[in-house]
């Protein structure tokens, strides 16, 4: 016998209708599917106190319109499974929200139909063990992925409001395609208004709110989530998506009783593994299972090889800010780093290896850390000038990286366009692409109206080529935002 459909109507009069069986049950809520899969329904196990419903009202209301109804609001419903509406039942309340998309599930092997939860992902010894080469995409998908992850975050904090518990539970993400999207949104926290459920995920929360944890509620001493605190989860997701360890367990020992101990090594005493000036908590090879190697081995796989800007913001939110809320970065600035370091990967030469792309170390003999291939050949390096006035160019802590059929965009062209949700079709659009023909480097003008030789001062027309030689300057563009390009070539 068919299991029922349950008919209602949500608080805003729109029909809604699920089948009468549960899906899937987390920490507060029992969940529905539509009968056409399309949206779910989960009911609160515990009735909403006045606030929470006036919380869920705005959600659902307010804050939704403020991210979905503005221009370019479609954008965001691929990074949010956002709640759409309230319903009752049986005097239950509940909320509707969209299906997980088709990617964000597993499609076959072992776990065929079963969620894409980030720890699968995040965790060396879980890659390593159960998962197919396949189903875990390339270094470069999980730095798109993170990308998503950041301008979500980086939206929601614009916004005003704080996650309070963003972990790998509450964050769906799918190597193979680099998409991603935040969950769990009905517990958003609004500071001086709505104060969060819930201290967060073991793992992910900040040494502050570790610290105070077992005060009682409402102790004034009680540090508890917020838009700093979603800051430190935010650095520890992408830190764990990208070397697959986690940036504070190492091998320093706090208490002899475990809890204690992780309370200290979490909180008060939180110390970054791979600080360069207290090495004391750094992980131990020998500590470490076979399982979990190569990526639990620092000195092997050091935060290093992510690149200059995102060593920088790791050692910014581990090291300064761990202790100091204030210091760490924005969800802008880890936005901004990951984009400007996916400009310095290279494809690994290596078919073989796992990675398959790897992040260019400013070295003259360049060479992959995930499988130790030596990168063979000539190495264009791209160095960008802007211009603050007319006539004069100043260096710029921006490159990229040449590749064969790689492509140039606007934002490479134009440092006034940044590549995030605000672009505009025709700026999504390749401007030119760079080929190695016949022994050569050579970039080719698709639609630049101004691109210039500037060593032998002509215009490059468009469908014609410039060739990358050392020390070709070459100008992509006459407007004010436009860049300057100095060519350096690493042989190796």
């Amino acid at each position: 016998m068919s299991d029922s459909i349950i008919r209602l109507k949500a608080m805003d009069g729109t029909p809604v209708e699920f089948v009468n069986k549960v899906i899937g049950s987390g920490a507060m809520k029992d969940v529905y599917f539509s009968p056409d899969k399309k949206y779910v329904v989960g009911f609160f196990r515990t009735p909403p106190d006045v606030s929470a419903r006036d919380r869920l009202e705005n959600i659902t209301g307010t804050y939704r319109e403020r991210i979905f109804g503005q221009e370019g609001g479609d954008y965001w419903k691929d990074l949010y499974c956002w709640p759409e509406r309230i319903v009752e039942w049986e005097g239950r309340v509940g909320i509707v929200c969209p299906a997980y998309q088709p990617h964000f599930f597993f499609q076959e092997g072992r776990f065929k139909g079963k969620e894409k939860e980030g720890k699968w992902f995040a965790s060396a010894k879980l890659r390593n063990k159960f998962l197919e080469a396949r189903e875990k995409g390339t270094w470069l998908s999980h730095f798109h992925m993170c990308i998503r992850i950041a301008r979500a975050v980086r939206r929601l904090h614009a916004a005003g409001l704080a996650h309070s518990d963003l972990s790998y539970k509450n964050v769906l993400v799918d190597p193979q395609t680099g998409k991603a999207a935040i969950i769990d949104i009905d517990g958003l926290v609004v500071p001086d208004k709505y104060p969060p459920d819930v201290a967060g995920t073991p793992d992910f929360i900040a040494p502050e709110v570790m610290e105070t944890r077992s005060l009682p509620p409402g102790d004034p001493r009680k540090n508890m989530p917020n838009i700093m605190t979603d800051r430190h989860a935010l650095a520890v997701l992408i830190y764990m998506y990208l070397l697959y360890r986690h940036p504070l367990k190492g091998c320093k020992v706090h208490d002899l009783d475990p809890a204690r101990d992780e309370e200290l090594s979490m909180g008060k005493n939180a110390l970054f593994i791979e600080n360069a000036n207290d090495r004391s908590n750094r992980p131990r090879p020998d500590q470490i299972s076979e399982a979990e190697l190569p990526q639990g081995d620092v000195d092997k796989l050091p935060y290093t090889i992510c690149g200059p800007y995102l060593k920088e913001l790791f050692d910014r939110v581990f090291i300064d800010g761990l202790h100091n809320p204030a210091a760490r970065p924005t969800a802008a600035d880890w936005e901004s780093a990951l984009i400007k370091t996916t400009d310095l990967m290279q494809p690994c030469q290596n078919p073989q290896c796992e990675a398959k792309w790897f992040v260019f170390a400013n070295t003259r003999r360049p060479f992959c850390p995930f499988c130790g291939h030596p990168y063979r050949g000539q190495l264009p390096v791209l160095n960008f000038y802007y211009a603050p006035k007319p006539g004069l160019f100043k260096q710029e802590n921006y490159r990229l990286m040449v590749y064969d059929k790689q492509s140039l965009y606007q934002w490479h062209v134009n440092r006034f366009i940044t590549p995030n949700e605000k672009l505009k079709p025709e700026e999504k659009k390749p401007v030119g692409d760079f080929h190695f023909h016949q022994g050569r480097w050579i970039l080719v003008n698709r639609s630049l109206d101004s691109l210039y030789d500037k060593d032998r001062n002509c215009k490059i027309e468009i469908n014609q080529y410039v060739e990358l030689t050392e020390g070709k300057k070459i100008l992509l563009s006459t407007e004010k935002s436009g860049r300057l390009v100095l060519v350096q070539l690493v042989s190796n």
